[in-house]
């Protein structure tokens, strides 16, 4: 079975192709990665554009692969998705076991959020489940009770730049197969089976924008997207230096680090500012100007766990950066500083074939969307219980949501969950 992972960014589109054997072993067998035009901060701005960068890195994947992509898996991001922890509620008929049409009604209520403009959800992701109070039940089919409650991870997106995105993968001559958030899809690239078993950070900083992910035994418990990523740092250094943005992402990439006392005392930096005028410039002073805007995209991130979920040192056990921007020498350790938590840096595991091409922190979303259409497809427990909403051309169908065993949701519940309130009142 051949799935394809798109990572459409601000700076890079990336195309990965895997290849999912009948035993269950995901082999990478293509990669493509293309400068990114006509997309910020994870919004479509040029659709003619955005849609040659798809061509051209599904072109490259397949070249190396041999096969054709047909339907692929793309990542969402961006300043306009939006995430809440919904309560949903579903009464039980006394002297009955809990089904799975039962978790299906309160699923679906869960789903009722009322999100404020014109969004489309993306994910509705069951995180616990209570029955008659009890707490912390992860399956709940098949147990006694009255009352079955359930908190679920809500994830949507404004209907514009989805309808946008959507538009230049299929013009691009492709079928999506489905959106995924970027965060979860990066967790689920790089978290090991240890962290989770765990409640784990994932900090994705990009290009245009940074993805924040708590997932909490394997379930995605908080989400969040800063519009702040690696462009921001090379603005700086091309404001601050008086040169081109170019010239700015070349030095960052070659010379920059996170700490001055991670930076070379030595090195004199030779750049060109404008007008072709060459200046020097001490590697140190380059982290002085990098540092300040590092320090505040980790400080939003654990701004927003900590608003969501409680101080961070309390609800979180490790964290993990990944992402490009992730690369900056000395990033890990100013994230210590930051979480005063252990921090890793997070790369592609748990797949084989072209491991050494896509084994950065750059891939990690692109192959977690392969990783996560093969868990649907062998329908793991991680599978059911995380499915995203399918896709049509003009407007995605509702999300098919699964937990352990049950069922997916089916249109007509809220006529079903009103019958059965009557029943009871």
């Amino acid at each position: 079975m051949i799935l394809v992972g798109l990572d459409v960014g601000t700076t890079k589109v990336t195309a990965v192709i895997g290849e999912l054997s009948s035993d269950g072993v995901l082999d990478i067998i293509g990669e493509g990665t293309v400068p990114s035009q006509g997309l910020r901060r994870g919004v479509v701005t040029n659709l003619e554009r955005t849609t040659e960068s798809i061509r051209q890195a599904i072109f490259q994947a397949e070249r190396v692969a041999g096969v054709k992509a047909e339907q692929v898996w793309v990542g969402v991001a961006g300043a306009h998705v939006r995430s809440v922890t919904s309560h949903g509620l579903a009464a039980i008929r006394r002297g009955q076991q809990i089904t799975a049409t039962d978790v299906e009604r309160a699923i679906e209520q869960a789903k009722a959020y009322p999100f404020e403009g014109d969004y489309e959800l993306i994910h509705a992701l069951p995180l616990e489940f209570r029955v008659d109070g009890q707490e912390g039940i992860r399956d709940p089919i098949g147990m006694a009770g009255v009352r079955l409650e359930v908190d679920v991870h809500l994830v949507a997106g404004s209907k514009g730049p989805l309808t946008n995105l959507r538009k230049a993968v299929e013009d691009a001559g492709l079928e999506l197969k489905g959106m995924v958030l970027q965060a979860y899809a990066s967790g689920l690239a790089v978290l090991s089976p240890d962290e989770l078993s765990m409640t784990v950070m994932l900090v994705d900083i990009g290009g245009g924008t940074t993805d924040v992910a708590v997932f909490r035994q394997g379930r995605l418990a908080h989400s969040a997207v800063i519009p702040l990523g690696g462009d921001h740092v090379s603005q700086d250094i091309a404001k601050l230096l008086q040169i081109p943005v170019e010239e700015a992402e070349r030095v960052a990439k070659k010379y920059g680090a996170a700490l001055p006392e991670l930076a070379d005392p030595e090195l004199v930096l030779e750049v060109s500012q404008e007008g072709s005028a060459q200046i020097s410039y001490q590697a140190p002073d380059l982290a002085r100007i990098i540092r300040p805007r590092l320090r505040e995209i980790l400080h939003l991130a654990r701004q927003s766990v900590d608003e969501a979920l409680g101080p961070l040192e309390i609800t979180v056990g490790k964290v993990i950066v990944t992402g490009g921007t992730s690369m900056v020498r000395g990033l890990e350790e100013l994230a210590r500083k930051q979480f005063n938590l252990p921090v890793r840096l997070g790369k592609p595991i748990g797949v084989q074939g072209l491991t050494d091409v896509v084994a950065s922190p750059t891939h990690a979303t692109a192959v977690g969307l392969v990783r996560h259409a093969a868990n649907l497809a062998t329908q793991s427990p991680v599978a059911r219980s995380h499915r995203p909403s399918r896709s049509k051309a003009s407007q995605a169908s509702k999300p098919l949501i699964n937990t352990e065993g049950a069922a997916n949701a089916a249109s007509g519940l809220w006529e079903r969950l009103k019958g059965m309130f009557k029943n009871f009142f």
